[in-house]
Parts: structure tokens; sequence; C-alpha cells
């Protein structure tokens, strides 16, 4: 059986994220479980790991990636950006603040949503 390990990379200050990486994180979850069951049949393993970063790992915040490969190479037409986070801000401190984006196909998802994550899956694992 072939393993697709999703790994999704987010702020941790005690126990809270920002409010764009919990969005994230519901949408790695749902399409993981949906992911899991439609290709466990096909032979392909799906799994989520969860990496909890620190402040000084912010600029990994809201990645995912793919057997190790960032969602943005994987699709075609998108890039890693960052934007100013309020939420980030108050959860560190620091007004300044940036949070990672994915700008895709002309559109800025500050919040990852599940038909990238899902297109990104399948182009890896060939199994939906």
């Amino acid at each position: 059986m072939n393993t697709l390990e999703i790994e999704w990379r987010h702020l941790d200050v005690q126990g809270s994220t920002c409010e764009r990486c919990a969005d994230t994180g519901g949408a790695v979850r749902d399409t993981v479980a949906a992911l899991a069951e439609e290709c466990g049949p096909k032979g392909v393993n799906v799994v989520l790991r969860e990496t909890r970063l620190t402040q000084r790992e912010i600029e990994d915040s809201n990645l995912i990636l793919f057997n190790g490969v960032p969602l943005e190479q994987i699709l075609h037409n998108a890039a890693a950006s960052e934007s100013h986070c309020a939420s980030c801000g108050d959860l560190t401190g620091k007004a300044d603040t940036a949070c990672r984006t994915v700008d895709y196909c002309g559109q800025s998802f500050e919040a990852i949503p599940g038909h990238l994550i899902r297109r990104a899956a399948c182009a890896v694992a060939r199994c939906c």
C-alpha cells in the first residue's frame, strides 16, 4: 500500500492558532478524512501529520505539504505569498505579523480551501 502524507504546519501559541490557520486546519482534516475513505480501497493510505510551530517559525505557518512537497509546487498557477494577519498579531503580540497565503489562478486564499487541498492530493496520489 502506498502512503500519501499530508502535513499541515501552523503557529501554535499555548494551544491556539490564528483564525486563517484554524480554517485551513478544518479543511485539511475534512479533506483527509474524505480522501482516506476514497483512496484506501485503491491502495493509498492517506495520513495527516500536524506540525505545531513556534513564533520563530511563523514563516512556515499555514503550509501544507504532500509527501514533503508544498501545495503551491504541485498546483500549476499557484504561488505562496503572505499578508497581514491580525489574528497572528494577537497571538504573538506583534502588530505587524504576516501569515502565509496561497495565490491560485488569480485568487488569493488566506485559509486554504478543501478543493485546493484535494486537487493537490489527487495530483500526487492519483487515487481520486
